[in-house]
């Protein structure tokens, strides 16, 4: 019984391959089918296209991510030190009565999490992450000594 060899994983061969530049061909075909346009170069912000203003607003969301990678990293090493957050958002909840900020509702939602998750989020680069830390109940959880630092590793 004889057997078709085969050269190597795959589909078998048809005959019919397509070089390496008809398949290029065909794809940017596709591509300006569909809208897309070939990017040839990539230009970043000037940095005197930013305002002062913003400059330090950005400065503050990577000082507060610094801070909040610092704080992940002391409660991974001492999960006794999550009761801390939850002692402040408890004593913030308790200043509104019945109508606290959304953001501490969300933040309850949030600290009922298991950590692993709730480390993702408070060091997460996205914008629900930055908007999150500006209202942070992990105050107390780093000492004087390690804010200052942080505060004097992104000083304007």
């Amino acid at each position: 019984m004889a057997t078709s060899p085969r050269r190597g994983p795959g589909r078998p061969p048809t005959g019919r391959a397509q070089t390496a530049a008809e398949r290029m061909r065909r794809y940017r075909v596709r591509q300006r089918a569909a809208g897309l346009r070939v990017a040839t170069r990539w230009q970043s912000a000037a940095p005197a296209a930013l305002s002062p203003g913003l400059l330090k607003h950005r400065l503050a969301e990577v000082r507060s991510l610094a801070l909040h990678c610092l704080i992940a990293q002391k409660i991974a090493a001492d999960p006794a030190l999550l009761e801390v957050a939850r002692r402040n958002l408890t004593v913030w909840r308790a200043r509104y009565g019945n109508s606290p900020p959304r953001a501490l509702e969300e933040w309850r939602a949030i600290l009922a999490r298991p950590w692993p998750q709730i480390a993702a989020l408070i060091t997460g680069p996205d914008e629900d992450a930055a908007r999150l830390r500006q209202s942070s109940p992990f105050a107390g959880v780093l000492t004087a000594a390690e804010r200052r630092r942080v505060y004097e590793a992104f000083r304007a």
